[in-house]
């Protein structure tokens, strides 16, 4: 499996992430296990959460994804064969104002939920825009040479605030954000290609972008309002689907069965082959899902499918 360089960090990831909103949600313990054991065994190693999933399902108080990925790599031993990736800062975690106190105890907590003893890549999930941001990239710096964490990411960060992060870390001698993660995909393309992208290809940095799949709208399950219900996601996407939603789907139809794929598959090729991208998150439920994702990462779609793509989604 290919690998690609996280910004300029060390850490080398497959162009595929897990995205780990799943695990305690829509997805039980044994069928995560089974997910994540295929996942790996694909050739894959990049797993994503966050220590605020999953709260927002009724009895869930957040952290629950963590502590089911820290369960199976107990179980299965394959802590050296994956890089963890979590998050703190999101409303109701403790690391919500990024201070140094806030974001070590989130740290802490989330070492004690993995059942590891560092983590490989660890971002700031939501800006507090209060809290300056060389308070928080010190806090980062010293949990670094605590060993705690390797390297750090951020998602859901203004331009101008990653802007201001790298060049406080320049100026500081601080640990710089390696990584952005945007909302990106073929449906949510333009705040990402005209706000994130200059400054992503000026500093070098890795991208990881979230709702890879418009919340499960690309996969082409759902084109009419009836389809909503199919899943606890459906009324997620209701927002695409206009002309131009309609539109996408085509495109994605006919290029999956150029290639004899799924529409789910295409859509994450052609987030692949955009070269400031490191690898798109996805989420799957069951190990077809699974499947069709890691197909994706099998594909080299040429410039004709590309460009039908762009046009359908322009």
């Amino acid at each position: 499996m290919e690998k690609r360089t996280l910004g300029h960090s060390g850490l080398q990831i497959a162009p595929l992430v897990f995205g780990g909103n799943v695990f305690g949600w829509t997805a039980d313990t044994n069928t995560s296990f089974a997910l994540l054991d295929a996942f790996v065994d694909a050739g894959l190693n990049c797993i994503d959460t966050a220590d605020v999933y999953s709260a927002w399902v009724p009895g869930n108080k957040g952290g629950e994804s963590e502590t089911v990925i820290g369960q199976w790599l107990k179980k299965s031993g394959k802590r050296d064969q994956v890089v963890i990736a979590t998050k703190t800062g999101a409303k109701g975690s403790p690391g919500q104002a990024l201070d140094k106190a806030g974001i070590t105890r989130a740290v802490d907590a989330s070492l004690q939920r993995l059942q590891t003893d560092y983590i490989d890549l660890f971002q700031t999930h939501y800006d507090h825009e209060a809290t300056p941001v060389t308070e928080t990239l010190q806090a980062y710096a010293d949990l670094i040479k605590a060993g705690k964490i390797r390297v750090i990411g951020t998602s859901n960060m203004s331009p101008a605030r990653v802007k201001a992060s790298l060049d406080a870390a320049t100026a500081h001698n601080l640990p710089r954000y390696e990584s952005i993660q945007p909302l990106y995909n073929l449906s949510d393309r333009t705040p990402y290609e005209t706000e994130y992208e200059p400054l992503i290809r000026e500093y070098g940095l890795g991208v990881i972008p979230y709702y890879s799949l418009a919340s499960g709208f690309l996969t082409g399950k759902y084109r009419s309002m009836e389809d909503l219900n199919k899943s606890p996601r459906g009324q997620g996407v209701k927002k695409y689907l206009d002309e131009r939603g309609i539109r996408i789907l085509g495109a994605l139809d006919d290029v999956a069965k150029r290639y004899s794929t799924a529409p789910a598959a295409i859509a994450l090729a052609w987030l692949m082959a955009r070269p400031s991208i490191t690898a798109p998150i996805a989420s799957a439920t069951s190990l077809d899902q699974l499947q069709s994702l890691v197909k994706a990462t099998q594909l080299q779609l040429d410039r004709d499918a590309i460009e039908q793509l762009n046009v359908a989604s322009a």
